[in-house]
C-alpha cells in the first residue's frame, strides 16, 4: 500500500476527506472515481469510494473496491474494519466474523473491533458470546459510548434480559450522543412506560436546534408511543405523522414499481409453469416460512411453534431474497430484472440445487439439532413460487391480521432498515393491498400450500388454532405450545416482550383511537 506522508497526500483525497468528514458524499463521489480512473491502484481511494457506497447502501459496488484494496493491500487493516462493517450490514455475520478474526490477530484488545465482532455474534444468534465480549468490554475495560450501550441493550433484550436492556438505553442516554435511537429503544419494547419527565425530556430535545436528523425522527416515534400510553392520542398522532414524513424522505418507495413486480410474479407463475416444474426442487421438509406483513402476528406464531420440541426458530433469515436479486441479474438501479422470467429456462438440478443450497446457507443460524427451522422473514410471500419450486416440501403459513390494525401498527413503527412501503398511510395501503392480491393468486395456483392464521381467530380461539397450526406442519400437539410466553429463546423483532406474556386482546382494534386522522389509509383500503 502506497504510504503518504502529510507532504505528498493527493489534492484529490485531501478534498474529497474534507467533504466525506462534512457529510458532503454526493460531491465526493465524483472527486473519488476520477481520481481511481487515472490512479486504479490507489487502495486509499478505493476505501474512502467504498465507505461512501456503505452510506448509499450500494453494497456491491462498496464490495468490489474493497475486496480489490485488500488484494492489493491484504494488511491494510482500516479497509479491512470497512468490509467487515459491510458484511456487517449486508446481515452475513459469519463472513464478517472471518474478516474480524483476521484484525484481532493483531490487535486483540482493540476496542472497536471486539464490538464489531459481538454484534455480528449476536446477529449470528450467539447471543450468550457477544454478552460476554459486551461484558467485558464495559464493565472491565470501562468503555462507555452510546452505540456500545444500545448494542448491548439489544443483545439483552433479545435474551428476555429486560431490566437490564433499560438500564442499557438509559445509560446509551446518559452519553448525549445518538440519544434519538436510544430513547426510540425504550419506546420499542412496547412494555415500557414513560414519565412525564421523560416526554419533557424527549420535546426539550426535539426543539434543539442542533439536533440531527437521525436522532429527530427517532425521537418523534418515541414521542408518539409515549403519548399513546398516555392515551393522547391526538399529540400521539401529530409525532407519529411527523416522524413518518421525515423519514419517508430519506427512504424512497416505488409503490407503482411494487405493484407492478407483484403484477409480473403473478402472470409468471401461472398453473402450467406450476404443473411443469412440479416437485423438481430439494425434497428437504425443514423449513417452516412465516411469511405476511410486519406487525401480523408473525413473532407470536414464530413463538408457538419454536416452544415444540421439534422446531427452532431463527430469525429473519435473507436467504431467499438474496437468491431473488441474484437471479434478477440487475447491473443497475435502473437496468431490467431478470426475475421470474429467468426461472423459465432453468434446469431441474438447478432448482434443487437451489434449494440444497438454501438448506446449506441457513445451518449457521441453527444453534441446535431440532429437525425443523422457521425462516420469519415477512417479505417472502412475494416468492412463495419461488419457495415452492426450490422447496416443494417447505411449509408456509401467513400471518394476517385486521387490515386496519396491521397497517397502522406498521405506520407508528420504525423499522431499523428497509420497509420503506411503511412510512406514509398511502405506502402502506397500497402495499397492503398487493399483499392481499398475490396471496389469492398463490390460494388459487397453489391450493392448500400456504396455511393462513388470522391473528384475531388466534386471539379468541387459541387452544383450536393452535392445533390447526400444529396439524398442517404435521406436528404432533404439544402443551408447552400453549404456554408459549413461558418459553426461553432469543427474540429479536419488535414484539419481543410482547410473545413473553400470555395472549391478550389489547392489540385488536387499537386503530379506532386514531380514526379521525386516519382517511388516507381508509381510502386506500376502501374502506368507509
Amino acid at each position: 500500500m502506497k504510504q503518504y506522508t502529510k507532504d505528498n497526500i493527493p489534492t484529490e483525497l485531501i478534498k474529497a476527506a474534507e467533504l466525506i468528514a462534512e457529510d458532503k458524499l454526493k460531491k465526493a463521489e465524483p472527486i473519488l472515481r476520477d481520481y481511481l480512473k487515472n490512479n486504479p491502484l490507489d487502495v486509499n481511494a478505493m476505501k474512502l469510494l467504498a465507505d461512501i457506497g456503505i452510506k448509499f447502501r450500494a453494497y456491491k459496488d462498496a464490495g468490489y473496491l474493497l475486496v480489490r484494496a485488500l488484494d492489493l493491500s491484504p494488511d491494510y487493516d482500516q479497509a479491512r474494519l470497512s468490509y467487515a462493517n459491510l458484511l456487517y450490514k449486508r446481515q452475513l455475520p459469519f463472513e464478517a466474523l472471518e474478516q474480524i478474526s483476521i484484525l484481532l490477530k493483531k490487535e486483540k484488545n482493540n476496542i472497536q473491533y471486539l464490538t464489531l465482532k459481538a454484534v455480528n455474534l449476536a446477529l449470528a444468534n450467539q447471543h450468550d458470546d457477544a454478552l460476554e465480549i459486551f461484558e467485558l468490554i464495559i464493565k472491565d475495560k470501562k468503555v462507555a459510548n452510546n452505540q456500545l450501550h444500545l448494542s448491548y441493550g439489544h443483545t439483552l433484550r433479545a435474551v428476555g434480559r429486560l431490566d437490564e436492556a433499560i438500564e442499557s438505553y438509559k445509560n446509551a442516554i446518559s452519553t448525549k450522543v445518538g440519544y434519538g435511537e436510544a430513547y426510540w429503544s425504550l419506546a420499542n419494547l412496547k412494555t415500557f412506560d414513560f414519565t412525564e419527565n421523560d416526554i419533557n425530556e424527549i420535546q426539550l430535545l426535539l426543539n434543539n436546534k442542533d439536533c440531527k436528523i437521525d436522532d429527530y425522527y427517532h425521537l418523534l416515534f418515541a414521542l408518539g408511543k409515549a403519548e399513546e400510553d398516555k392515551n393522547n392520542f391526538e399529540s400521539s398522532m401529530a409525532a407519529y405523522v411527523k416522524g413518518n414524513t421525515v423519514r419517508s424522505k430519506q427512504v424512497p418507495w416505488d409503490a407503482k414499481g411494487f405493484s407492478l413486480e407483484c403484477d409480473e410474479i403473478i402472470e409468471f407463475f401461472n398453473d402450467n409453469l406450476i404443473k411443469k416444474f412440479q416437485g423438481v426442487g430439494d425434497k428437504n421438509s425443514d423449513p417452516i416460512f412465516v411469511v405476511g406483513l410486519p406487525r401480523s402476528g408473525s413473532t407470536l406464531i414464530e413463538q408457538i411453534l419454536s416452544s415444540h420440541s421439534l422446531v427452532e426458530g431463527t430469525t429473519e433469515l435473507q436467504n431467499i431474497i438474496a437468491l431473488s436479486r441474484k437471479i434478477a441479474n440487475k447491473k443497475s438501479s435502473n437496468s431490467k430484472s431478470e426475475y421470474p422470467t429467468a426461472l423459465k429456462n432453468m434446469s431441474n438440478s438447478e432448482f434443487k440445487e437451489m434449494g440444497a443450497a438454501y438448506i446449506r446457507n441457513t445451518l449457521d443460524q441453527r444453534v441446535t439439532d431440532k429437525p425443523y427451522f422457521i425462516d420469519k422473514m415477512p417479505n417472502n410471500f412475494t416468492h412463495i413460487g419461488l419457495i415452492h419450486l426450490i422447496l416443494p416440501n417447505a411449509k408456509i403459513i401467513d400471518a394476517r391480521r385486521n387490515p386496519m390494525d396491521c397497517c397502522f401498527s406498521c405506520y407508528k413503527q420504525l423499522f431499523g432498515s428497509g420497509q420503506g412501503f411503511t412510512y406514509s398511510q398511502n405506502r402502506i395501503g397500497n402495499y397492503y393491498l398487493d399483499y392481499l392480491k398475490i396471496m389469492e393468486h398463490w390460494d388459487n395456483v397453489l391450493p392448500n400450500k400456504v396455511h393462513r392464521v388470522v391473528y384475531e381467530d388466534m386471539v379468541e380461539n387459541t387452544e383450536t388454532e393452535i392445533k390447526k397450526l400444529l396439524e398442517y406442519c404435521q406436528l404432533d400437539f404439544e402443551e408447552n405450545c400453549l404456554s408459549f410466553y413461558k418459553t426461553k429463546r432469543t427474540v429479536r423483532t419488535p414484539s419481543s416482550e410482547q410473545v413473553r406474556q400470555p395472549i391478550y386482546k389489547k392489540g385488536v382494534g387499537q386503530w379506532e383511537y386514531f380514526n379521525k386522522w386516519l382517511d388516507p389509509l381508509k381510502e386506500t383500503l376502501k374502506m368507509e
